[in-house]
């Protein structure tokens, strides 16, 4: 199936029809939609293709789901919908995967996650596991009215490039932003040690440089703490102590508390706006906040792919991870050739 035929409105449609209408906003992402540096077409159409459902009532659209689509739970699907939501909203990063599902002639994969997760997640990092997806080009398939929500989604955006800025020298091109953007969701997950192509990161920007631009090209204007030369492709930011307080000011709750954990010894409890301050000053700023980024990265990623063998079942979990070793391996011989 060729990649027009992939992002096609009519054809997203159809696999949506499979699934109960209750979604506040579910969109595709990944290989299979966005194609990436160094990908024939012909690989492109054969990638799995990767979705997320936001629910406002998990409970009620598992129900449904399982009385439409039982075969794609695994053995879960026996202890009932309240149980599935249960491991859902409680265990690793809030999303429930059913992965290596036939629709419409294509392999998917979808994840569930529950409205007030997805919006925790987008503005506090709580886990950056949907955040960080949403931090990169994404097919958004339905979005409702939901004004939270969508404040949340601008909001997520605007913390992926105050990070950004934090990591980045006082001169960059727009590509080394995004690559630094991109990178964020990356930082700490073992899979990309084990399982991912090391040069994704790089694959996924400059394959869609555009795509990226749409997202991020008004923030970069607006931004009181940066010069955009938007035709030059370059930025210029203010790395004075001031500048760098009020960005680390306005980062998400849970880096913000990562950073302190980092910096403030045991037992001082000093104010959290003090110990930016100090941070502000320190010429690791940078390699600091990096540092409060992984374990956020590392935790949910490692919770979530541990919670991922038992929802997808042992079958397909060893037949995802082949998939995914495989990928990795087709890097490497990229690069050696």
């Amino acid at each position: 199936m060729s990649l027009t035929a992939l992002q096609s409105t009519v054809f997203f449609r159809k696999i949506l029809s499979h699934f109960p209408q209750d979604i506040s906003l579910a969109f595709a992402y990944g290989s299979g939609v966005f194609r990436q540096s160094g990908s024939s077409q012909s690989q492109i159409g054969n990638n799995m293709l990767d979705f997320v459902f936001a629910v406002d009532d998990p409970l009620s659209w598992h129900k449904i789901n399982m009385q439409k689509n039982k075969k794609h739970y695994s053995v879960l699907r026996f202890m009932g919908p309240k149980q599935i939501t249960n491991i859902q909203n409680n265990y690793g990063a809030g999303v429930y995967y059913n992965t290596l599902v036939p629709c419409e002639s294509q392999t998917i994969k979808y994840g569930v996650v529950s409205t007030k997760t997805l919006i925790e997640d987008l503005v506090h990092w709580k886990t950056l596991y949907i955040a960080g997806r949403l931090h990169k080009p994404v097919k958004i398939l339905i979005q409702n009215e939901n004004g939270k929500l969508q404040a949340a989604l601008v909001k997520n955006l605007k913390s992926a490039v105050t990070a950004a800025f934090l990591m980045l020298p006082e001169s960059f091109t727009e590509e080394e932003l995004y690559i630094q953007i991109a990178a964020i969701s990356y930082s700490g997950d073992f899979r990309m040690i084990i399982g991912e192509d090391r040069s994704k990161i790089l694959n996924i920007v400059k394959a869609n440089m555009p795509h990226f631009q749409k997202l991020y090209s008004t923030i970069l204007q607006d931004s009181s703490q940066a010069v955009y030369k938007q035709h030059q492709g370059k930025i210029e930011i203010d790395k004075s102590p001031e500048g760098q307080f009020a960005q680390l000011m306005s980062l998400p709750r849970t880096l913000q508390q990562q950073i302190t954990y980092l910096v403030d010894p045991p037992g001082k409890n000093r104010d959290v706006e003090e110990i930016l301050l100090q941070v502000s000053q320190d010429p690791d700023c940078g390699l600091i906040v990096q540092q409060g980024i992984l374990p956020i990265v590392k935790s949910s990623s490692l919770t979530q792919s541990v919670k991922g063998i038992i929802t997808a079942g042992l079958i397909k979990t060893v037949s995802y991870s082949m998939k995914k070793l495989h990928k990795m391996w087709r890097g490497w011989r990229r690069k050696s050739s």
